[in-house]
């Protein structure tokens, strides 16, 4: 999909540039969820119309297409393997989350333990192990190979959960903060407590950027918050339209963690710059509702998902200088 003897530094001007260079329009429902896996081009979906779709992002191929029409299916995400997912259900009766291969359509395990709506799911590559948040305020920690649950947290509110890259810490977010918890002694509870500056509406996302340093936080209220998770300080917020109880406001840290693109309650894309706060870029949409957004590991591309993949990459007819590698 990019011509990789171009060489970019991602810059606001890079970012502006940027528009859909591919597209996926087969889809009859919206997509509920998406995942890049970490070292592989491939990529994973989750859509309304009870589909999983598996992606060759470098080949702009659908490999296959898997539909869950049992159960629904509403979160996606990799395991360390590229050709494994564990998702969530959609139907309303059965909270259990499911290990399955892509490669033969099997079920290799059940994980059984909420007993609501699962909103958040964080894979750990380091350790085979996940997280799970449900609307029953509770969050589940797993391994891959056991269908029991290996610890249990209870929260007061919607939780939104991510491991770091690392895998040594992870936060859970919800009722206007984030709790920081060391992963091989989360039993003794958070050991830092961030505040999102009096943002006290539901948690939707939190994730870390690659290298661990800072965190960012979205919630129905509109808000797209960011802070330094090394001193637990609120860096900047930003502002979107707000989005409706049923819908999820998305936001992702481009590679370098230099900036974040975000979703917003009426359809729009937006960029913002981490080290100034404000407005890098937006894209503005015909759509109603917030798209789920992606940037991809070690790539300048990020992904929407809306009622059609759509994946962005620079334009270079709009940029005056760029490099080739010799």
């Amino acid at each position: 999909m990019t011509d990789d003897k171009i060489l970019l530094d991602l810059t606001e001007e890079t970012l502006q540039s940027m528009e859909v260079g591919m597209a996926f329009r087969d889809y009859s429902g919206r997509i509920s969820s998406m995942d890049f896996h970490r070292d592989s081009s491939y990529m994973v979906t989750a859509s309304d119309d009870e589909s999983i779709r598996l992606y060759d992002v470098a080949n702009a191929t659908c490999l296959k297409t898997i539909n869950s029409k049992k159960y629904g299916v509403d979160l996606v995400c990799f395991t360390s393997h590229p050709k494994t997912v564990i998702y969530s259900s959609k139907n309303g009766w059965d909270e259990s989350l499911r290990l399955l291969s892509l490669n033969d359509n099997k079920y290799l395990r059940y994980f059984k333990g909420h007993h609501d709506r699962v909103v958040s799911l964080s894979w750990c590559a380091c350790n085979d192990s996940f997280i799970s948040g449900s609307l029953d305020r509770t969050v589940l920690l797993w391994e891959q190979r056991s269908e029991k649950c290996k610890g249990l947290l209870r929260v007061q509110g919607r939780p939104a959960t991510a491991y770091d890259d690392q895998g040594l810490v992870f936060a859970i977010a919800f009722g206007g903060y984030v709790r920081l918890f060391d992963a091989r002694k989360y039993e003794k509870g958070p050991f830092e407590i961030c505040a999102v500056g009096g943002d006290f509406s539901d948690a939707n996302v939190v994730k870390f950027s690659n290298d661990g340093r800072l965190l960012l936080l979205t919630t129905t209220d509109g808000y797209i918050h960011v802070l330094d998770s090394f001193h637990g300080t609120l860096l900047c917020s930003y502002k979107v339209k707000p989005v409706s109880p049923n819908s999820t406001l998305e936001a992702s840290f481009s590679p370098d963690g230099m900036f974040v693109i975000s979703g917003s309650g009426d359809g729009s894309v937006y960029a913002w710059s981490v080290r100034s706060g404000k407005e890098a870029a937006s894209w503005l949409s015909t759509e109603k509702e917030p798209p789920v957004i992606k940037w991809a590991p070690r790539s300048m591309m990020f992904a929407t998902g809306s009622s059609e993949l759509s994946f962005w990459v620079p334009d270079l007819s709009k940029l005056g200088n760029y490099s080739r590698r010799k």
